[in-house]
């Protein structure tokens, strides 16, 4: 299982999170494997419906067997509970929409990388103070660049990345990254309802691609 650096460390390195979930187990092997073709190393699998769990538990196998060198994170954790079944799953690092105190006091014992999404500056410092390393901006949407670039200076040692909004076009990254972001969540965005519902791959994968170009481009 990755420790909380190098979870970090390999989110950073892409520049972007992919994040996603389907009710599919197929499509939601199909999808991972499709991003790992494209020299993705690190998703978000969001556990947003009741067939988060067995999919997630079959993606870890696939990425047992087929998919080296891949982080599987999971999304949209709420509460303990959830964050202990899913650390007893495999997952590699953990995702919330908000900050809850109980799932970082456990994960950090664990040396799991914990992100909690905060649109406060309270919640950001009580998320430092608890020993959070990773900050999701959420909703990134409502919040916005600016804030980023607001609240930047005041948390020097935090890593950031905002997620809800982000486009996959040059001007809404840059302007992100010149905030202040490390890395930013590409969900809806990148992999649509629509693709997933036709198998797009070969769209997942241009698309995924030109966003790992544009982020190269714009960090270069």
């Amino acid at each position: 299982m990755s420790t909380i650096q190098n979870s970090i460390d390999v989110i950073l390195k892409q520049g972007m999170l992919p994040l996603y979930f389907n009710a599919d187990e197929n499509k939601s092997v199909a999808i991972l494997k499709t991003l790992y073709n494209v020299g993705i190393r690190a998703v978000e699998y969001t556990s947003r419906g009741p067939e988060a769990l067995a999919n997630f538990n079959k993606m870890i196998e696939v990425r047992n067997a087929e998919l080296p060198g891949m982080l599987l994170g999971i999304g949209t954790i709420k509460n303990l509970a959830q964050a202990e079944t899913y650390y007893l799953a495999g997952a590699d690092f953990f995702i919330s929409p908000g900050f809850v105190p109980e799932i970082a006091t456990f994960l950090i014992g664990k040396k799991a990388l914990y992100a909690p999404g905060c649109m406060t500056p309270t919640e950001i410092i009580a998320a430092e103070n608890a020993g959070v390393k990773f900050i999701k901006l959420f909703p990134g949407n409502i919040l916005g660049p600016d804030f980023m670039s607001g609240i930047r200076d005041v948390f020097p040692d935090l890593t950031f990345m905002p997620t809800g909004g982000v486009d996959t076009t040059r001007q809404s990254i840059e302007t992100w990254f010149n905030a202040g972001v490390s890395a930013v969540g590409m969900g809806s965005k990148l992999i649509s309802k629509e693709v997933m519902q036709y198998e797009a791959y070969e769209t997942i994968e241009k698309e995924t691609k030109r966003v790992l170009d544009l982020i190269e481009a714009i960090r270069n």
